[in-house]
């Protein structure tokens, strides 16, 4: 059974800084492809970034140039450093782990709250 932690979420005023941190067990960490995703009121779940265990990464538009996801496969742990906050960027974020053919079998974490004020 896949166990994903998460942590870091919180109250931040816009412009601000958060970093979320998501960690599980196991030692072929480095094999999953690790992901963050949000959810908005209202919202359908969609994705903000991933990287796979070599460090490739892709992010979604919005956050591109504020976001950065990063990972320490010795610590099994995703990282997601947010900067530059915007009250649209108020929503429960979710750790991911995808493994699998095109990386089809996906786990979730229980997600945490990120809530930017104006």
């Amino acid at each position: 059974q896949v166990q994903l932690v998460e942590s870091g979420g919180g109250l931040v005023q816009a412009g601000g800084s958060l970093r979320l941190s998501c960690g599980t067990s196991g030692n072929i960490f480095r094999l999953f492809r690790m992901g963050w995703y949000r959810q908005a009121p209202g919202k359908q779940r969609e994705l903000v970034a991933t990287i796979t265990g070599g460090g490739d990464t892709n992010y979604a538009d919005s956050a591109k140039g504020r976001f950065t996801i990063s990972r320490d496969n010795a610590k099994n742990t995703v990282y997601l450093q947010m900067n530059s906050l915007k009250p649209e960027d108020t929503a429960v974020y979710y750790c991911n782990l995808a493994t699998g053919f095109r990386w089809s079998t996906a786990y979730w974490g229980q997600g945490t709250q990120v809530t930017v004020s104006s």
